[in-house]
């Protein structure tokens, strides 16, 4: 890759260029690292700027506070600190050696050697670094393999791998967000031979993988190749022996219907749609509890015929939660669309789930006229029976398109009190 040095207003930033000049001076360097390097020589957005320096994490903080920053030493014993300025948190890490892995957590010796610092990271794009003036210093050949858009390790992927098992799943997540073509085939095949070592990590770290995974622009390459190397079955079996032909169709429906990325519906596309493997998800994977309820809501919601008329999917909207029917209807869409690509008879399916999907975001919730007081005026007492009587005059409201007024339905509750 020719370009060598980085010219960008981020860089420019006089709050990160002061950062720099603190941390990088008297005998001491510090470099722009990661992710904002990657990001910028691959024209994608730049999130965190983190620095990497010379200097041990109790001279950090010192240079830092001397010169009016704060300090937020979320995790000094491995060296990081995030200096606040200007209301932004910018983390510097002192440059480090693994002395002792075991495959979840590493122990850490801080040193001044670049090259040592780049080995112990997890893949070539991930190791550049940037001075304050732009120029990109690169160890281990990550802007080679940025130009070619591969994710290799960096050195023997087995060792990489042994480190940390996550690497397994963010070899997968880079791939998906930043790889072109096939996966490196040396990190493949370490994925797939260590692949036991995912059952020794946390839920929270998997989920966490698998969401930012899922969130790429478009993941199903990643998940077809996590797949082919028996990954994705060790993390995710519900989806062993379901598939995951669903979700390119969903990632082509969104492109098509402008829908926003998200991951919840995309993992609900390569998983059965039954409330006891949703379920068994959320629990292996610890989901939020919102997560965990979306999940499972959208298996307990029925199958949605394409010909249903708007009469009968306003009562399902009412009797169901309407975001599990949506989520139903958006993915049966683009399982009709996907099928429409192959055989145009399947358009006029696509139709009506388009008709359909419409009619379901635009619904609202009618509100039922009667209350447990207006029963109470007619002579009901509080009890199952009063319980009873209003259900009925429910199912008779709905099952009238929500026509029948509040008197029509007092004249029903008074026959119905005797």
């Amino acid at each position: 890759m020719s370009e060598a040095r980085i010219e960008a207003d981020w860089l420019r930033d006089p709050v990160l260029q002061k950062i720099l000049a603190i941390l990088g001076g008297d005998g001491e360097e510090a470099r722009v690292v990661g992710g904002a390097v990657r990001n910028h020589l691959l024209d994608q957005p730049i999130g965190d700027v983190d620095i990497a320096t010379t200097c041990v994490p109790e001279e950090t903080v010192r240079r830092a506070e001397a010169a009016g920053m704060r300090i937020v030493p979320t995790g000094i014993e491995h060296g990081t600190v995030i200096i606040v300025a200007d209301h932004r948190g910018f983390e510097a890490t002192t440059l480090r050696e693994d002395v002792e892995t075991d495959g979840r957590r590493a122990k850490v010796r801080f040193g001044r050697d670049w090259d040592g610092d780049a080995r112990r990271r997890d893949f070539t794009v991930n190791a550049l670094y940037c001075e304050a003036d732009g120029r990109i210093v690169d160890p281990v050949g990550g802007l080679a393999d940025i130009e070619a858009r591969a994710i290799r390790f960096i050195g023997e992927p087995e060792e990489r791998i042994r480190e940390d098992y996550l690497r397994i799943l963010r070899f997968f997540r880079f791939f998906a967000w930043y790889g072109h073509g096939r996966p490196d085939s040396h990190g493949l095949l370490a994925c797939a031979r260590l692949k036991d070592g995912l059952d020794g990590l946390s839920a929270e770290r998997v989920w966490t993988e698998m969401r930012r995974l899922l969130e790429a622009p478009d993941p199903s390459r990643a998940i077809l190749w996590m797949r082919q190397a028996g990954v994705l079955s060790r993390v995710l079996p519900e989806s062993e022996k379901w598939g995951t032909d669903a979700l390119p169709g969903l990632i082509g429906a969104e492109e098509a219907f402008g829908w926003k990325v998200d991951p919840l519906l995309r993992l609900a596309s390569i998983i059965p749609h039954r409330a006891e493997s949703a379920a068994a998800v959320a629990a292996r994977w610890k989901l939020a509890n919102a997560d965990r309820d979306r999940l499972i809501d959208w298996a307990e919601a029925p199958e949605i015929a394409p010909e249903i008329s708007e009469g009968v999917l306003a009562k399902l909207l009412y009797r169901s939660k309407p975001g599990a029917v949506l989520d139903r209807l958006k993915l049966a869409l683009a399982l009709a669309r996907s099928k429409a690509n192959e055989n145009a008879a399947w358009l006029d399916v696509v139709a009506g789930q388009v008709r359909s999907l419409r009619f379901a975001e635009n619904w609202s919730r009618p509100t039922f006229p009667l209350s447990g007081a207006d029963m109470a005026k007619i002579g009901f007492k509080q009890g199952p029976e009063m319980g009873r009587a209003l259900r009925d005059l429910e199912d008779r409201w709905i099952e009238s398109g929500f026509r029948l007024d509040r008197e029509t339905l007092l004249d029903a509750a008074r026959q119905l009190s005797g």
